[in-house]
């Protein structure tokens, strides 16, 4: 090969490469991978790639093909800022994630200085109330879940003390500030309030204190795995009072763990595939089909994310991060328009998300629900 040829040919590489990057749009999806979140990080990584495979054979967004860029945040807050950093520098769209609330809350300032509309995982009260314009919820924050749950114990169970075992970080302090403030509107006594660590695999002491307390029920606000060791801790001493809880106690993942420890248990349930609508049972077989086992809600709120930025570019006309931002504000998608969101959900300019939910109980190995709940807003 002479050198006009071979200048010609790296010419020819050089404008090539650049061209294939254009038709691709990267999104970092920095989530919980190992460490304690690894079970919700991987359920999220699984519904994320299943609607970013369906978006890309649809024919993309806005003619572009999109590209998840997967980075493990070990469960570590710090890990999560430096990676979320990183991916800033690279001007992206979107991000997606963190999902624990404590490695939401060290990066949400990066993704609001940048004007990058993150879509995150975390339920803490005080994540949307921190003053980032750029923080979008795929699930509800415990401000929204907390007062149907109070609400629950108060004319379901007839519950006039309620004993509550949380555990300590940014997820388990902020539901546990939360319900305490909904017991107190309507005059609930706390009997006990326990405090347990994440990753905690020995609840001995705290089901004999609670069953000490001798409370009318029992509110369990812990992460799944901690949730499962937990049942089968109360199922052994014979704790007999109600277990309710929040999407985190009823999810498939503490069925799975938990097994027959878990029956009985019930709670408002915000996101499910147990949910009597077709197309979010569709979506579970379709997830269970590509990655042999039944998604909990991690895996819904990974699916959602990627229809989000879809129906926000295309009512924003461009794949620019600022714009997406502000179309995804005050935004209502339908699942006429865009099926993949699956429920009609609504942002309201906080970030905070509306729509129906679900009261459930675990009958026989199986979530079951017993009722659905209307969004706040219509």
């Amino acid at each position: 090969m002479n050198r006009i040829h071979a200048l010609g040919l790296i010419f020819a590489l050089g404008l090539a490469t650049p061209a294939v990057a254009q038709d691709t749009i990267k999104i970092p999806n920095i989530i919980e991978l190992s460490g304690a979140g690894a079970t919700v990080g991987t359920n999220w990584k699984n519904g994320s790639s299943l609607a970013v495979d369906e978006i890309n054979a649809a024919g993309g967004i806005l003619g572009k093909k999109i590209r998840l860029e997967f980075v493990d945040t070990a469960s570590d807050p710090g890990k999560a800022r430096a990676a979320v950093q990183r991916a800033l520098d690279e001007e992206p769209i979107a991000i997606f994630g963190p999902i624990y609330s404590g490695s939401v809350s060290a990066t949400l300032k990066l993704t609001n200085d940048a004007e990058v509309a993150q879509i995150i995982g975390g339920e803490a009260a005080n994540l949307t109330a921190q003053g980032s314009k750029y923080l979008f919820r795929t699930s509800f924050g415990q401000n929204v879940s907390m007062p149907k749950i109070a609400n629950y114990l108060r004319d379901e169970v007839k519950a006039k003390s309620v004993a509550v075992i949380y555990v300590n970080n940014d997820f388990g302090k902020g539901g546990r500030d939360a319900i305490i403030k909904e017991f107190k509107e309507r005059n609930i006594t706390v009997a006990a309030d326990l405090s347990t660590e994440a990753g905690q695999a020995d609840f001995a002491a705290d089901v004999i204190k609670l069953k000490g307390a001798n409370a009318d029920a029992v509110f369990v606000y812990l992460n799944e795995e901690e949730s499962a060791r937990f049942l089968r801790e109360a199922k052994k001493q014979g704790l007999n009072k109600p277990l309710i809880g929040e999407t985190t106690l009823l999810g498939q993942k503490v069925i799975d763990l938990a097994g027959d420890a878990a029956n009985g248990v019930r709670g408002h349930v915000g996101l499910t595939v147990d949910a009597p609508i077709p197309a979010i049972q569709e979506f579970g077989r379709k997830f269970q089909a590509k990655f042999n086992y039944k998604p909990d809600h991690n895996g819904v709120k990974g699916y959602i994310a990627p229809y989000m930025i879809k129906a926000a570019a295309e009512k924003a006309g461009k794949l620019q991060a600022k714009p997406i931002a502000a179309a995804l504000r005050g935004l209502t998608i339908t699942p006429d328009k865009t099926p993949g969101i699956l429920i009609e959900a609504s942002w309201d300019d906080t970030g905070e998300i509306d729509r129906i939910s679900f009261l459930g109980e675990v009958k026989d190995g199986k979530q079951v629900i017993t009722q659905t709940l209307p969004k706040l807003k219509k």
